[in-house]
């Protein structure tokens, strides 16, 4: 049975699936989307902006020394210590003063380094033997890149599942914990509602002071009154008991003194005006980003907090289990698109900066804006490049990027499958560490390291395979067609 059921396997489903689909997604969906949330860059012109339109990558190209361009195989690449990547071209519209001024709109901005056999590479639907003509071995699955020559391959990080409420004992079990990982377009903000022994609730979230009273946080959201906070919460005797030890230690009344009360402690000694709009700052910004950035969404948040806190008192009181962190349905994996769409955003940030800054030059010299002119492709390619050469990503993370290990061909199967923790080899983590229940039939229980790494750096199963992600709001209007009502404000 296993001597059919391998073959028939693999012949439809590569050993490296999980990174082509990734990769794949990432260029037909995920720049494009993260080019349309900029929409406009607005100079220091007055009346000029330049509007961001459609995304095109050609198939990879090598720029000879003369200016001539031509299309480049792999096996070149690897020959002549090039990196093998694809052109990237985008629609800039300069707006003049309202007017649209749309002459030769499409602009070459950088360049994408590809992965080879995704949908970008040459090599992608080649018979066995055009590719042993092109100087490639049939059996290679691809899912690695080539820079300056060499191979490198995106390892794939496991982390906490975003926007998922997790409650924990922390501190020797004096606090009960429910956090939430809020994730928004790779902006990721802890939020916490914690639950002291004596029954005091605080909220807790980036730039934010310390010891945030819930109570006054909810106000500050805009349930104003103590009838509505109480309707945000359940019936049960225990959640209500606690609700109300917290309502007598609260002293704000209102919205306003709600805010001023989260604006003395962020901004202390600055003026009222000041304090009070530092204080929504935060609530918008830094607190459950995901639910949204607006005023319209602070009661929604309101609302999530009190689920937040309710998980607490009810894992405080021994009514539910704290939640398993090593649990792998409390686990997501970022795989090789995941992580190209944070360089590629950081990269195109600062594309965004460099062009505002270089048309606000050409103007104070009196020069004529053209957007060929404006754009400089080394801006972005240059950072991309740099990343993926030397493993330094965003947000101070190391060793993301590594040389593929060519010692036998299952090695570099194993390197292609490789899944690592982001946690600090140095510590003990003696329970991340342990093997899981929930690791049957995802990750293999042997192929592991030895030493500091031991367990932290692990491999995919055979057949396992990992998806790419579904988009949320087809989930929500196939509930919604079900039946389901949602949550009024």
């Amino acid at each position: 049975m296993t001597k059919e059921l391998l073959p028939a396997y693999f012949r439809e489903n590569s050993l490296v699936k999980q990174h082509l689909d990734s990769y794949n997604k990432f260029v037909d969906f995920g720049m494009q989307q993260m080019i349309d949330r900029i929409g406009v860059i607005k100079p220091s012109i007055e009346g000029f902006e330049l509007h961001l339109g459609r995304v095109r990558l050609d198939k990879p190209k090598v720029i000879e020394a003369d200016g001539s361009q031509r299309t480049i195989l792999p096996s070149e690449a690897r020959a002549r210590n090039l990196t093998y990547a694809s052109p990237i071209f985008l629609e800039i519209v300069p707006i003049y003063n309202g007017v649209e001024k749309k002459m030769f709109s499409e602009v070459y901005v950088g360049e994408m380094p590809v992965m080879i056999k995704s949908k970008l590479c040459h090599l992608d639907n080649m018979t066995e033997e055009e590719l042993i003509a092109g100087g490639e071995d049939p059996a290679d699955p691809g899912g690695y890149f080539i820079i300056n020559g060499s191979e490198r391959v995106l390892t794939s990080i496991e982390d906490l599942a975003p926007n998922r409420i997790i409650c924990t004992f922390e501190k020797d079990k004096k606090l009960v914990i429910a956090k939430v990982f809020s994730t928004r377009y790779s902006f990721r903000a802890r939020s916490i509602v914690e639950r002291t022994q004596e029954g005091l609730l605080h909220c807790v979230f980036p730039a934010a002071p310390k010891d945030l009273s819930l109570i006054a946080v909810m106000r500050a959201l805009g349930l104003e009154s103590n009838d509505e906070i109480k309707k945000a919460f359940s019936d049960d005797p225990q959640i209500i008991n606690d609700l109300l030890l917290n309502m007598e230690e609260d002293l704000t009344k209102k919205k306003e003194d709600a805010l001023d009360y989260v604006g003395k402690k962020a901004a202390p000694g600055q003026s009222e005006e000041y304090r009070i709009k530092r204080a929504e700052v935060l609530l918008d910004t830094y607190l459950l980003p995901h639910i949204g950035t607006e005023p319209a969404d602070r009661v929604a948040k309101a609302r999530y907090l009190a689920k937040m806190a309710e998980r607490a008192i009810l894992v405080a009181n021994k009514r539910l289990p704290p939640d398993d962190k090593d649990h792998y349905a409390n686990k997501r994996i970022k795989l090789a698109g995941d992580l190209m769409d944070e360089l590629f955003r950081y990269a195109f940030q600062f594309l965004v900066k460099d062009i505002s800054y270089q048309a606000g030059r050409a103007d104070a010299r009196g020069r004529r804006l053209a957007v060929q002119t404006l754009v400089r492709p080394d801006a972005l390619s240059d950072r991309i490049r740099y990343s993926m050469a030397t493993g330094n990503w965003i947000a101070g993370q190391t060793g993301i990027s590594q040389l593929l290990d060519r010692t036998s061909f299952l090695s570099s199967m194993s390197h292609l499958r490789r899944i690592i923790s982001p946690l600090s080899r140095k510590h003990p983590h003696f329970k991340a560490r342990d093997l899981h229940g929930t690791h049957w039939g995802k990750l293999c229980p042997n192929e592991s390291p030895e030493g500091p790494s031991c367990a932290l750096v692990k491999n995919m199963a055979l057949f396992n395979e990992i998806s790419t992600g579904e988009n949320e709001s087809g989930v929500e209007q196939a509930l919604l067609k079900m039946g389901m009502k949602p949550v009024q404000p």
